[in-house]
């Protein structure tokens, strides 16, 4: 290994805006064992199959249907 290197030609990082960020978020057991029996079926594992999800509804501009239930 070299004592130094040289960056100054480097350039940044082109791909930068396809980078994932890791986050925190509660998912119900139920929905996570259906993207997981998804991932089993499709061999793509469950975080890319709810982040391609995702990804889907984000640029389809999709907005939720809530309905509160009255107890």
């Amino acid at each position: 290994m070299k004592s130094e290197y040289d960056f100054s030609r480097s350039r940044k990082n082109p791909y930068i805006k396809k980078l994932k960020k890791q986050i925190t978020i509660r998912i119900d057991v139920s929905t996570i064992n259906y993207f997981k029996e998804l991932a089993d079926e499709t061999g793509i594992s469950y975080q890319n199959l709810i982040n391609l999800y995702l990804e889907k509804c984000a640029s389809q501009n999709l907005k939720p249907e809530i309905e509160w239930v009255n107890t």
